[in-house]
């Protein structure tokens, strides 16, 4: 029965001692839902010799801390972590379970689904519920980024979602916090894992992190051409920021796929986003509008990016970026040197 499910989850995701930053995200996020359910707020952590990262969970916000230690579980491997996350969800019933949009949070939350024979919305970026009905409200972008949709699990518990990086935002930590934990033991043999870890290799490769830039500067098609789009590099450059770009300047391959931003790219929070050429399409706006200031340069006034704009600047960003440049410029020349901007 739907009405023996209570309690809002969140699959807390750990590397080498330390808890993912979507997890702690998905607190911040999960506290609010179960504020409004009048329900706890629990962490499902799973692992090996991860007892110490509990107290973690509770200080950014749960209540309760569902703990499974066990050898087999030391590295992420769909069957083993499905088989634990199944056992808890079955006896403590969850009715809604949150996991970060991550390679391991969906993997992991579409075989639980299957499993359980639940619904899962696929990298949401905005939950909320309605109280009354009890329903968890799992938004994101559809058809191609022009709606918002709200998907419903009406019948079948835990409603689940998987909800990407850097949209929701972590509660400050708070060592004061208490909370409970609830340890259980599971049967799991390495023998009857059908996958093995052999080793794990980590990719030191120099890439581009859009998502840990403190100054991003944005250019979309409005920039006309690839010559046209020199001039983000040239400002970035000029600033010291890191470069991105709308889903159809990595079409037109004026940049790498790595450097897009928004619902099929990167989301990122830095403290200050220049959006320069850029319309403002549901599914780029998802990727940034967390920004701390966000600076909006279109010659069309009914931008859409105006509405979620800081500062918005309505002209050519052929003749307005100069302008900024050149700015810039004899600001440094001022303070003799270095110009902070965060």
């Amino acid at each position: 029965m739907i009405e023996e499910y209570r309690g809002v989850w969140v699959f807390i995701e750990q590397s080498d001692g330390e808890i993912a930053g979507v997890s702690k995200e998905l607190l911040g996020a999960g506290s609010k839902l179960a504020e409004k359910l009048d329900v706890p707020l629990a962490g499902v952590l799973l692992g090996e010799g991860i007892r110490e990262l509990s107290s973690q969970v509770i200080g950014y916000g749960a209540d309760i801390v569902y703990l499974i230690d066990h050898p087999v579980l030391k590295h992420y491997r769909t069957e083993s972590y499905m088989k634990g996350v199944n056992f808890l969800a079955e006896k403590y019933k969850p009715e809604i379970f949150l996991y970060g949009a991550t390679p391991n949070g969906k993997d992991l939350a579409s075989a639980v689904a299957t499993d359980l024979s639940t619904g899962l919305t696929a990298d949401t970026t905005m939950l909320d519920v309605d109280i009354d009905k009890r329903l968890l409200e799992a938004s994101r972008p559809a058809f191609g980024g022009n709606i918002m949709a709200t998907i419903l699990c009406k019948k079948n518990r835990p409603q689940m979602a998987t909800v990407r990086p850097k949209v929701m935002k972590a509660l400050s930590f708070d060592e004061s916090r208490q909370g409970k934990i609830i340890e259980e033991e599971i049967v799991l043999n390495e023998e009857d894992m059908r996958t093995k870890v052999i080793n794990i290799v980590k990719d030191v490769t120099k890439k581009a992190n859009l998502a840990d830039a403190h100054v991003i500067v944005c250019g979309g098609k409005g920039l006309g051409d690839a010559e046209g789009f020199k001039l983000i590099h040239e400002l970035a450059n000029t600033i010291g920021a890191s470069v991105g770009g709308t889903r159809d300047v990595i079409e037109a391959g004026w940049l790498p796929h790595e450097l897009q931003i928004g619902q099929t790219g990167e989301t990122v929070t830095p403290k200050i986003y220049f959006a320069i050429g850029v319309s403002g399409a549901i599914q780029h706006v998802v990727g940034m509008k967390n920004s701390e200031l966000i600076i909006a340069i279109n010659n069309d006034p009914n931008a859409p990016i105006f509405e979620v704009a800081t500062y918005g600047i309505v002209g050519d960003a052929h003749e307005v970026v100069p302008k900024l440049i050149e700015q810039v410029k004899q600001l440094r020349v001022e303070q003799g040197g270095e110009v902070s901007y965060v």
